[in-house]
């Protein structure tokens, strides 16, 4: 008796991401943001509660960014709507 089973029988079809792409920042317009985040991600011990106002300021970055490294979306939807409310007008520091 065989006890194999059949996994063919349902079909996986992929679905693009919810966002949509995310491209690869070439021309290194947002580094010095990401920098930023790396090195605090470093001083806290990889904790990213601790790193949010530079996460939040890279994302910034790269939907102000002319080749459109990310599309333009609300702060408060990508998870910072607490920082938001600290923040009135929560602008990245200009590099």
């Amino acid at each position: 008796m065989s006890t194999a089973m059949n996994f063919s029988s349902k079909s996986f079809k992929a679905r693009p991401p919810d966002k949509g792409a995310f491209p690869l920042d070439h021309f290194g317009e947002c580094a010095a943001f990401k920098e930023q985040f790396l090195e605090c991600l470093r001083q806290s011990g990889s904790e990213s509660s601790a790193c949010r106002p530079r996460a939040m300021a890279y994302l910034q970055c790269r939907m102000e960014r002319r080749v459109q490294l990310m599309a333009n979306e609300p702060l408060e939807k990508l998870g910072f709507k607490d920082l938001m409310d600290e923040k009135p007008e929560a602008k990245p520091e200009k590099l």
